[in-house]
C-alpha cells in the first residue's frame, strides 16, 4: 500500500497543491502578493500559485515530522542569508506565512494542535502549552490519495523506487 512517504516530494507537492486549490478556505491573503517570503530573500515569489504550493509543502512536512511547531517550519523554509563578504549563515522563512498556512490547513481539518501540558500563569489562570501540530486522519487521508494517484509517474522518473 501505497503512502505518502513512498513518493518524492517533487511529484508530491503538485498534485497535492491542486487538490488544495479545489478545496474552500484556502486563499491567498491580500497582503501575501507583495511580501518576501523569508530574509534571505529580494523580491517576493513570481509564481501565482506559490501560496498553495507552500501550504502543501507545509502538509506533506508536518505530516512526516509532526508534531512540528512554526518555528522549526520557518527554519525549515528559510535559506543561505547573504553577507556580502563575510561567511554566509542560515536565515529562517517566513514565520508570519507559516502561522497563517498552519491556520487554515487547521480550519480545513487536515491538521491539529498537541497539546502538552496546562500550567497557571502569573495571572492564576490555566494556560496550555502545545508541543505543535500533527497531521488529522483525513489529512493523512488525503496526502495518501494523492500518493496513489502519482506513485505510477514516480516510479518511471525513479526506476529504482518500485522496490519500496
Amino acid at each position: 500500500m501505497t503512502t505518502f512517504h513512498d513518493v518524492p516530494a517533487d511529484f508530491l507537492i503538485p498534485a497535492l497543491a491542486s487538490k488544495l486549490g479545489d478545496m474552500d478556505g484556502f486563499e491567498m491573503p491580500e497582503w501575501a502578493s507583495v511580501v518576501k517570503t523569508g530574509i534571505h530573500r529580494e523580491r517576493p515569489p513570481s509564481q501565482d500559485d506559490w501560496w498553495i504550493q507552500r501550504s502543501a509543502a507545509v502538509l506533506r512536512k508536518v505530516g512526516r515530522e509532526g508534531p512540528i511547531g512554526t518555528n522549526l517550519l520557518a527554519q525549515a523554509f528559510g535559506g543561505k542569508l547573504e553577507r556580502n563578504v563575510a561567511p554566509n549563515r542560515a536565515a529562517q522563512g517566513s514565520r508570519k506565512i507559516i502561522r497563517t498556512v498552519l491556520i487554515q490547513l487547521e480550519a480545513a481539518g487536515l491538521l491539529q494542535k498537541v497539546a502538552e501540558k496546562t500550567i497557571k500563569n502569573i495571572d492564576d489562570e490555566e494556560q496550555t502549552i502545545y508541543k505543535g501540530r500533527i497531521i488529522t486522519p483525513a489529512g493523512h487521508k488525503l496526502l495518501d490519495e494523492i500518493a496513489r494517484q502519482v506513485r505510477a509517474q514516480a516510479d518511471e522518473s525513479y526506476p529504482g523506487l518500485e522496490i519500496y
